[in-house]
């Protein structure tokens, strides 16, 4: 292995990581929040509406995400739609995301027992407040090993963005094994920096499963 390889091509790869992780964070919050507004629309009494989400997802999850890519990339302008490279890359990743997340929040809905609520309801808090302190942080115990879990597919899928040109991991990297024909040495470095950024991810996600446990259950003993 050569390692002055590593020192010239340092520099640029930590951008390219940053550049992964920016997109990640960004992509992932993004399609946190979509999916979290289609997972409650598809809850509300409104003909139509549930039919109309539920084809989004399926849409969405039923085709690849390089092709979603290309869609808003290149497809964009003919609607009125241009956005540069990094930002193209960012939605991308949400829209993809959004559809599994809104089916991970679903999930959680469907398992927060209706006791909970008609308990919240006789006390005479609104709907907000029912949501906001009784169904989310309830929900949220049987679907932070999915979410963390999708979270990680998501730092997987960045890769992509190095055919829209993002200067993200890959595509420095490619650089990298484009000027110097280094193809083991490019593989080593790409799969320390992914596995460090799950390694990063999976270890968030067990402390604030193990946070969010130890608070509702000392917010149980407090209210009995």
């Amino acid at each position: 292995m050569d390692y002055d390889l590593f020192a010239h091509y340092g520099p640029s790869l930590l951008r390219g990581f940053g550049m992964t992780v920016l997109c990640w964070a960004a992509g992932t919050a993004l399609g946190m929040l979509i999916g979290f507004i289609v997972a409650l629309a598809r809850r509300l009494p409104i003909p139509g509406l549930t039919w109309v989400l539920r084809a989004y997802i399926e849409v969405v999850r039923g085709t690849p995400f390089l092709v979603q890519l290309f869609l808003l990339y290149s497809g964009g302008p003919f609607i009125g739609i241009r956005l540069d490279a990094t930002t193209a890359g960012i939605v991308g990743l949400g829209i993809y995301g959004s559809a599994y997340f809104a089916e991970i929040f679903r999930g959680g809905f469907a398992a927060v027992p209706k006791g909970y609520v008609e308990a919240a309801e006789s006390l005479a808090l609104p709907p907000a407040a029912i949501l906001r302190r009784v169904v989310v942080p309830t929900m949220l115990i049987s679907i932070l090993p999915a979410l963390v879990n999708m979270m990680i597919i998501l730092t997987k899928e960045t890769v992509v963005l190095s055919i829209l040109t993002v200067p993200e991991l890959m595509y420095e990297a490619q650089t990298m094994a484009a000027e110097t024909f280094a193809a083991f040495e490019t593989i080593f470095v790409m799969a320390l920096f992914y596995w460090l950024l799950v390694e990063v991810v999976s270890r968030l996600g067990r402390r604030a499963e193990r946070k969010l446990t130890t608070h509702l259950t000392q917010k149980a003993g407090a209210v009995s």
